[in-house]
């Protein structure tokens, strides 16, 4: 099933987001792009039978497309054998190619990757993707993070005591 948190949105679809993604990295810039998906990909999104945790993206080599590697979609419930889908398989990202020749610039640099944030349908039923330009975090980085939320909750409790 999928990992994260699961929201519903107007057209009764999963927003799929990857929690694991903001602890470990630190998010440099974020865009949305859509996604190349067959068959049945589709219906089990919608189910919400989709795992983004371990998904990164990719420009090609010949610096015109991006792909997306280890997103696994689940087969559709309903489906039988002839119709189901690769589990696995590297799916097309669609960007434009001004963002394609961007991010390959800012990916240049040691530690930078592209990171699936979010996964979810537009309100025309179209699925995207939320794609972040991500640094890696050190173990002392998130444990600083984790601080800063701990003081943030304390500080919201007083806060509400006193009214």
């Amino acid at each position: 099933m999928a990992k994260g948190k699961n929201k519903k949105d107007q057209n009764h679809s999963p927003r799929i987001v990857n929690r694991r993604a903001r602890r470990d990295y630190e998010v440099l810039d974020s865009f949305e792009v859509g996604i190349v998906l067959r068959g049945s990909e589709v219906k089990s999104i919608r189910e919400g039978r989709v795992q983004i945790s371990e998904a990164f993206a990719k420009v090609d080599s010949n610096r015109t497309e991006l792909h997306l590697f280890n997103m696994e979609v689940s087969a559709y419930s309903h489906s039988s054998g002839a119709n189901g889908h690769d589990k696995l398989a590297v799916r097309k990202l669609l960007a434009h190619r001004r963002q394609i020749k961007r991010l390959e610039v800012q990916c240049e640099d040691r530690g930078v990757t592209l990171i699936p944030l979010t996964l979810y349908f537009n309100d025309r039923g179209i699925c995207k993707i939320e794609l972040g330009v991500c640094k890696g975090k050190k173990t002392h980085d998130k444990r600083d993070t984790i601080k800063e939320k701990q003081i943030d909750r304390d500080i919201k409790r007083l806060m509400s005591k006193r009214v």
